[in-house]
């Protein structure tokens, strides 16, 4: 029988293309790095699908929306779900793919109109598998009350829409430094945080230059992980606010 390959997967909050406090256009670094990184996956939060006003400030700012961009010849498939709409563009959550994307839906979650936040679900038709990977990119409120919400809407929709035995990777900025995401996970459909799994507590990943808080995670299911990394310090500190992290897996 075909055994599921070993998934490298990578979560990254890009700060929508431009670094710390916005001093630089970063995204032409950003591409070079997310190729260097060599993930099968990527779940990116903060990506810019349009902003009329970056085109006409930057000389070089793509003509493309950043995950087309991105994705490029790398990743073959990419889906994109639009959060944040304003006058002059919008920007959401993105996953790019080696694999095929079957089918992606976008799910607002947002707890209140002044943070829009969405839920990005794809299902991808991984080798070997006998089912379809369902892989979801999540940016959490900055308030408890709105992750709270965001949390249980999260877990109402993988008891609804996702089979009890199917592979599930969950990534993103979860903005919860207080891990009650994880727990709540946890108890309620026994996923594992890819970190804490390995090394016994989730990644510091904010701020990039000099990692604090665990804000960003990677939660799976169906899945052993055979190793983690945290991308921070120079050159990923140049690029965003976040560290980028990374999780190598292996179908349990």
């Amino acid at each position: 029988m075909t055994r599921i390959p070993t998934l490298h997967v990578a979560t990254y909050n890009i700060h929508k293309g431009f670094s710390h406090f916005n001093r630089r256009m970063m995204v032409h670094e950003l591409r070079d790095r997310l190729r260097q990184l060599g993930a099968d996956i990527v779940f990116l939060q903060e990506v810019l699908g349009e902003n009329d006003r970056h085109a006409l400030r930057f000389e070089n700012w793509p003509a493309e929306p950043q995950y087309e961009f991105l994705a490029d010849s790398v990743w073959s498939d990419f889906a994109y779900g639009q959060n944040a709409i304003y006058d002059h563009g919008h920007h959401g959550n993105a996953i790019l793919s080696r694999y095929p994307i079957i089918h992606s839906e976008n799910q607002d979650v947002s707890s209140h109109a002044w943070e829009k936040r969405g839920l990005l679900h794809c299902e991808i038709d991984l080798p070997g598998s006998p089912q379809p990977l369902h892989c979801i990119c999540v940016h959490l409120a900055l308030n408890e009350k709105g992750r709270r919400y965001q949390i249980g809407a999260l877990i109402e929709r993988l008891l609804r829409e996702v089979p009890p035995e199917a592979p599930v990777v969950i990534a993103g900025d979860f903005n919860d430094w207080r891990n009650r995401a994880g727990r709540q996970l946890d108890s309620s459909l026994g996923l594992i945080e890819a970190f804490s799994d390995h090394r016994g507590q989730s990644a510091r990943s904010f701020p990039s230059s000099f990692p604090l808080f665990r804000l960003d995670r990677i939660y799976v299911r169906g899945f052993n992980v055979h190793d983690t990394e945290v991308h921070q310090g120079l050159p990923w500190s140049r690029i965003s606010d976040h560290a980028a992290l990374s999780a190598h897996l292996v179908a349990a």
